[in-house]
């Protein structure tokens, strides 16, 4: 009874009610990108950009912001962009490329690259400003489409039982698994939301996709690795007149089954490879370009509801821990949907809540690695996974605590019922 009393005074201190808004009409649109790499920072392979999007349905207005960090999250944007754009929801969707500079500082003690927040805080808010400074009318379009996989689960199940990250060799399996072999599950599908102006012109398109982005970990130089290809490639492809914004999904556990040789150091003679992350951002770049062009064209007017929400966990071995992780929840003329979570989900989250959502004839979208608000809560495996264990599933003392997966994506979906009409506030 005391934990049930503790649990329900937690949920009222960290929690933060739900919030509903809603608008229709027509719906404008805005996109921009800028450089974000800091100047005179060596070595540089390519570059790191922050790519925007803007959204207003009726004076609702939402910006999507996809980087290519590793992560990134910063209660000062969203204060700036409410305040001087008026901006009711802000989404930022890390690529989480572990080439970043933001990454390098982390890996590279010998080196000083510049990761200050603040640097990255100004250029996220510009991009956004920069977005609202053209906005047109617009239609929205969206669709998924399956074609063989780019990762696995590089959680591998091993001879006693349990699992084991790729990166671990035993007397059957290599390590990092060069026969590429298709270990699951993961997801098969790349997602495209397309925004075109009132011609039919695509202006803007929302790659989603879930594979980690460290085809080039440990290479030492700043890189946007796969995603940063996939989205040049598509922008190619439309005669750099659309603006691709990358949306990594549920990664947590997915490996790419193309990946360089992992350097011993910034002093390794040996330089990295870089076709792998080049071949993998061309064959996705291949299918989401290919689904694009495909998508029918949206309605002229456009329906827009956000909900917002907040879950407290505590951890899984050390309870003393607090993870208060925040959610949105984005519904589109009824059918379009995305679900904004912060950390690295596991892909068996996605797959499940896919499949629900589209028993309702949704389209859905997993927008993982994405901040709306609160910290990230790191890893968060499904319950088996945890239960199976390796990398990111039990091997953190300071994880999330076990079934916060289900219920992440689970209020997920309830708020997709509320948002679309089907969830009864009182019974009839």
């Amino acid at each position: 009874m005391k934990n049930y009393i503790l649990t329900l005074l937690l949920l009222t201190l960290f929690a933060f009610p739900s919030k509903t808004k809603a608008a229709e009409g027509q719906l404008l649109a805005g996109t921009a990108k800028i450089n974000i790499t800091p100047q005179n920072v060596l070595p540089l392979h390519d570059s790191v950009f922050a790519r925007s999007l803007v959204l207003e349905v009726g004076g609702l207005r939402i910006a999507q912001v996809s980087v290519d960090l590793v992560g990134f999250e910063s209660e000062r944007v969203k204060r700036i962009c409410k305040e001087k754009y008026g901006i009711s929801q802000v989404l930022i969707s890390a690529s989480h490329s572990h080439s970043c500079p933001i990454a390098l500082a982390l890996f590279d003690r010998s080196k000083t690259y510049p990761s200050n927040t603040t640097y990255f805080e100004d250029r996220i808010i510009e991009v956004v400003g920069k977005a609202l400074n053209d906005m047109f009318p617009a239609r929205v379009s969206a669709g998924h489409r399956t074609f063989p996989q780019l990762g696995f689960n590089r959680l591998i199940i091993r001879d006693d039982g349990h699992a084991r990250e790729s990166w671990f060799g035993d007397a059957h399996y290599n390590v990092e698994n060069p026969e590429r072999i298709p270990f699951g599950p993961v997801d098969l599908e790349v997602g495209v939301i397309r925004i075109e102006d009132m011609q039919g012109k695509p202006r803007a398109i929302m790659m989603n996709y879930a594979c980690h982005s460290d085809i080039v970990c440990f290479n030492y130089e700043i890189s946007a690795d796969y995603p940063g290809v996939a989205a040049r490639k598509v922008e190619e492809a439309f005669n750099n007149e659309v603006n691709c914004l990358f949306v990594q999904g549920a990664a947590g556990n997915v490996e790419s089954l193309q990946i360089s040789r992992r350097r011993t150091g910034p002093d390794d003679p040996i330089k990295s490879d870089y076709a792998p992350m080049v071949r993998t951002g061309e064959l996705l770049a291949y299918e989401a370009i290919k689904l694009a062009k495909q998508l029918p064209e949206g309605s002229d007017l456009t329906s827009m509801k956000v909900r917002t929400d907040s879950l407290h966990f505590t951890g899984r071995y050390d309870k003393t821990l607090s993870f208060n992780v925040h959610l949105a929840t984005i519904l589109i003329n009824d059918n379009i949907l995305i679900a904004a979570c912060p950390g690295e989900l596991f892909s068996q989250l996605q797959l499940e809540w896919k499949e629900k959502v589209r028993l309702a004839d949704a389209i859905p979208f997993v927008f993982g690695y994405t901040w709306t608000g609160g910290k990230s809560p790191g890893y968060v495996p499904d319950v088996r996974s945890a239960a199976l264990g390796g990398f990111g599933a039990d091997q953190n003392i300071h994880g999330i605590e076990v079934g916060s997966g289900e219920m992440i994506m689970n209020k997920q979906l309830e708020n997709f019922y509320k948002l679309n009409g089907l969830m009864r506030e009182r019974p009839e």
